[in-house]
């Protein structure tokens, strides 16, 4: 697994523009983690199934769906950026994700139309997937190719500092909706207000992203078809993409975690509604400011050390602070829990996505950087929500979200030890896993 060569773009790129590329991230991932905000009034809406955890239960496979059809995305969207351009591939991602939201924030519930409504619900969830599939790999490699040698962290950053925008506009909907609607209401017609905000938005994204540069130079532009490019990128790059799937494990299942947090504290821990959302407007405040702070460390101390530490820090504390959490319920204490959990996952998170479109050559760096992200993220994102309210629902033990949490931490550390240092500085001769 060796280390990218220079790839400089042939004119700067000024830093609003690139702030202009990641504002359709936000938009993106904001549409598909609103679900999980109101995974609860969704499911009772959608899936009326009886139970304490039934329609809930459902609810959140639902939301899993989406993560399944992200390789998907990664696949043919990522290989389309590498094949033809990241621009082209860009606008394509949000077209697909209006999409999937216009038919979330329109389709009648059960009640009206009995089995077509959740059917129409899993196909949206299908269509977000495959476009969020999409969209990390392009946009990574767009800021990388951008960005000057030492300041690749700087610019990377802003990846996850547009999904903390994302989670935190998503949770301050949340917070107002929840504190100034009553239940009825709010469990009627009220939660579909955030997704009917976002579709508002799309034409400013669009917009955005038609005056974005492009950054794949033309010589490495291909007539060749994705099956080729997979082969050629697993036989140079497969212990790359190995172990980036690896590090995905704790990002992943720890990021679910976060989102699920506010069912977790309506139905486990028994809070008010606008308590549980407050925990989500931290968490995306946590990571807009954490990224930007990741993307400077990294290119100060390197790559490695932001994401191991934050995770051997993660592995030590997640269980007491769930245990503390639930020993005294209250707002303070699960504030307090989702602001450490959201720090300490941030860091590792900013810190792959710089790494990985950092070590893979321009052919391949939109679909490698795509696929690690959406595979890891199906395997171990979109089951997390289901797993987590399995477990409760199977052991009755509120801990045990915590106990998942450390056994990804175990995988992706192992994982992690693989990784080179690549911050440029460090590199002297070519270095590789063996």
């Amino acid at each position: 697994m060796s280390h990218i060569t220079e790839n400089p773009v042939t004119q700067p790129v000024h830093w609003r523009v690139i702030a202009a590329a990641v504002a359709g991230n936000a938009f993106e991932v904001y549409d598909f983690v609103i679900y999980a905000y109101f995974a609860v009034y969704i499911g009772q809406t959608f899936f009326p199934i009886t139970g304490e955890y039934g329609s809930l239960l459902v609810a959140t496979a639902t939301f899993g769906v989406g993560f399944f059809t992200r390789p998907l995305g990664a696949l043919f969207i990522g290989s389309y950026a590498d094949r033809v351009g990241r621009k082209p591939a860009m606008i394509l991602t949000v077209t697909l994700i209006t999409l999937g939201t216009l038919g979330i924030a329109a389709t009648p519930g059960y009640a009206t139309i009995g089995m077509a409504a959740p059917v129409i619900i899993v196909l949206c969830r299908l269509v977000q997937g495959i476009a969020l599939g999409g969209e990390v790999g392009p946009a990574a490699s767009l800021l990388i190719e951008a960005a000057p040698a030492n300041k690749r962290g700087r610019y990377a950053c802003w990846q996850i500092a547009s999904q903390g925008i994302a989670v935190t506009v998503g949770g301050l909907f949340g917070v107002i909706i929840t504190t100034s609607m009553s239940a009825e209401n709010l469990q009627s017609w009220g939660w579909r207000l955030p997704f009917v905000f976002s579709l508002l938005m799309v034409p400013l994204t669009i917009y955005i992203r038609r005056h974005l540069p492009e950054t794949l130079p033309e010589s490495v532009k291909k007539e060749q078809n994705t099956l080729h490019l997979l082969k050629s990128m697993w036989r140079e790059h497969r212990s790359l993409l190995l172990v980036g799937l690896g590090i995905m494990m704790v990002v992943s299942v720890t990021s679910q975690l976060i989102n699920y947090m506010t069912s977790y504290a309506i139905k486990v821990l028994h809070l008010h509604p606008g308590i549980a959302q407050t925990s989500i407007l931290i968490a995306g405040l946590i990571s807009f400011f954490g990224a930007l702070i990741a993307g400077r460390l990294c290119d100060k101390y390197g790559r490695k050390k932001v994401l191991i530490l934050p995770v051997l820090v993660l592995s030590v504390v997640v269980i007491p602070l769930f245990s503390w959490l639930h020993d005294a319920p209250d707002a303070a204490r699960l504030l307090t829990v989702t602001f450490v959990v959201s720090t300490l996952i941030t860091f590792p998170t900013t810190a792959l996505l710089v790494v990985v479109p950092e070590m893979l050559p321009s052919q391949f760096r939109s679909t490698g950087t795509s696929l690690i992200y959406a595979v890891g993220s199906a395997l171990f994102g979109g089951s997390t929500h289901f797993i987590l309210t399995a477990l409760l629902a199977w052991t009755n033990h509120p801990v045990a979200p915590a106990y998942y949490v450390l056994f990804a931490t175990a995988i992706s550390l192992c994982a992690m030890s693989l990784l080179p240092e690549s911050r440029q500085p460090a590199i002297k001769t070519q270095s590789r896993l063996t």
